[in-house]
């Protein structure tokens, strides 16, 4: 018999249990290594009735860890339901008002960009956009809570620290930067020709 050197177990590690499990009906097999010593890895293992239902779960995990990732680069948090927006969009109308400058319109202009994403949960969430957002807008003056937003679930309660709606600061930072850098690169556009024109 030949005996390795090379195979001992300090190179091999440590497993408490190495077993081959099958699934239901199917012939699927898999090997299964549980109770590992100083192990960082973690496998999920998805199942659905057909290949939609799983590329489905496979989106969600994938959303899910790439918040997990924000916060472990950034821990600091905003509150969703479009509370964040209405409140930069206030912000940003008071700048205008304060600003006698031509810039004073592409400062409310981008105030009311902000403002179509509270519209667009209000009118997803089967609400009239335009009066949800002016009566959570007001109450946001009125109160000076920015923390209000899109009731989305009926609950009754405006305020998202209340119903427990956060988003990560980076993720939020970055939508508005792309969505602003988008606008700056059609704004740069200044002639748009279509196919056949100009030929005779």
């Amino acid at each position: 018999a030949v005996v390795s050197t090379q195979s001992t177990g300090d190179k091999l590690g440590f497993a408490g249990s190495v077993r081959e499990i099958g699934f239901g009906t199917t012939k699927d097999r898999m090997l299964v290594i549980e109770e590992c010593h100083n192990s960082r890895a973690v496998t999920l293992f998805l199942r659905g009735s057909n290949s939609m239902i799983v590329a489905e779960a496979k989106r969600s995990i994938w959303d899910a860890m790439c918040v997990i990732r924000n916060l472990v680069r950034d821990n600091r948090i905003v509150y969703g339901g479009g509370s964040n927006e209405i409140s930069a969009a206030i912000s940003v109308y008071d700048a205008a008002d304060k600003n006698s400058s031509i810039e004073q319109y592409a400062m409310r202009a981008f105030g009311e960009a902000l403002e179509s994403v509270p519209m667009a949960l209000a009118e997803n969430s089967g609400l009239s956009p335009f009066s949800t957002l002016a009566e959570v807008k007001s109450r946001q003056i009125k109160e000076g809570n920015p923390r209000l937003g899109i009731d989305c679930m009926d609950k009754g309660e405006s305020d998202m620290r209340v119903q427990h709606v956060i988003e990560t600061l980076i993720g939020k930072k970055q939508q508005i930067m792309l969505a602003t850098q988008l606008v700056r690169m059609i704004l740069k556009i200044d002639d748009v020709r279509s196919p056949g024109e100009g030929e005779e």
